[in-house]
């Protein structure tokens, strides 16, 4: 699952656990149950990658709009639902929106969609949402939202799936940069292979583990160096468990609604190293608990990580920061906040 995707689960979990109702709508996929339970959570599933958002319109219709819901959600990646349109029996809508694609089209899309969605497509989608209460993970993201026309944005912070450590744990006897993600363009791990070069003219007995796994792999596997180990995706335990002993995290993304491998990384007393970019510079703290370099600036990128890898002292600040950082965060948290945002909606209309 991704950062969104993480972020609706453990949400929508515990306002279940604290006596709310929540249905989620989502796509459906080979194999599924078109509804079910899940953590108290009912599921309803209708609709492929395209054809979700006109089930959501008939399901509304047919079913959901009979149901008395108080408030609905509509959760925002890329392309809208426009639930304010068709959403008509007396609920108020809100929007989530972890962080806008900009970017992305570019990486992802081909031409002539990534010019006519980075130029056209999303912001005409979301100027429909412009007088919607608009919850968000991020300044970066308020920010790009209120300068579309946004009027009502609320930042509710990202949490954490675990209790951060008691004290920095034993690393690996040798310097390890760690990626953790999806390989996907986007997200550049080709950058992070790039600038690990860097690091390893300077420090030659270094690694770079990737951990993840996705389309860009094959190409990723045919430009990596000596030094560079891939692990594919990890359970849970043994994703933290690397990461724990590696000596700092690398994010190079085009951008993020918030980066939540950064916090687990934190959480772990590991540092990162990241491009400042929109997510990204939200939650790392420059020269606090990781560096920033230019964003595809791949040299900068590189000695930013060999920094940190050479400098005992540095080191040990930042992760001692960022161990200090990331017990600020919690689902828990995230919940509350949410919940206390969407009550407003209610009482405001």
């Amino acid at each position: 699952m991704g950062g969104a995707e993480v972020f609706t689960r453990e949400v929508a979990k515990r306002w279940v656990e604290w006596g709310h109702q929540v249905t989620l709508f989502t796509s459906e996929f080979e194999g599924c149950k078109r509804e079910e339970i899940a953590e108290g959570v009912r599921i309803v599933r209708a609709g492929g990658k395209y054809g979700v958002y006109r089930w959501a319109k008939k399901l509304y219709r047919k079913r959901f709009s009979k149901e008395g819901f108080d408030v609905v959600v509509d959760e925002i990646n890329t392309r809208p639902f426009f639930a304010p349109k068709f959403v008509n029996s007396d609920e108020h809508v809100a929007a989530l929106i972890h962080q806008l694609a900009r970017e992305y089209w570019f990486y992802e899309t081909r031409f002539p969609l990534n010019y006519v969605g980075y130029y056209f497509l999303e912001d005409m989608w979301l100027r429909n949402y412009v007088d919607v209460p608009t919850i968000t993970v991020s300044d970066s993201t308020k920010k790009d939202l209120e300068e579309i026309g946004f009027k009502r944005v609320f930042v509710v912070s990202e949490g954490l799936n675990f209790e951060p450590l008691d004290e920095v744990p034993e690393k690996e006897a040798h310097p390890v940069v760690a990626y953790v993600g999806r390989l996907k363009r986007a997200k550049r791990p080709d950058h992070a292979i790039r600038a690990f070069a860097i690091v390893k003219e300077k420090l030659p007995n270094a690694e770079l583990w990737i951990i993840g796994d996705g389309p860009f792999k094959k190409k990723l596997e045919k430009i990596a160096g000596d030094g560079v180990r891939f692990f594919g995706g990890l359970s849970d335990a043994e994703r933290r468990r690397r990461l724990s002993r590696s000596w700092v995290l690398v994010n190079p993304s085009v951008r993020e609604g918030w980066g939540l491998n950064v916090i687990e990384a934190n959480g772990l007393s590991v540092p990162s190293v990241s491009y400042d970019v929109h997510g990204l510079r939200d939650s790392i703290r420059n020269e606090e608990t990781g560096l920033l370099a230019a964003s595809g600036d791949v040299r900068e990128l590189g000695e930013a990580m060999a920094r940190i890898l050479e400098d005992k002292i540095l080191r040990s600040s930042l992760s001692g920061n960022a161990l200090k950082y990331s017990r600020g965060f919690s689902w828990n948290k995230t919940a509350k906040e949410f919940l206390k945002v969407l009550e407003g909606v209610v009482i405001e209309g």
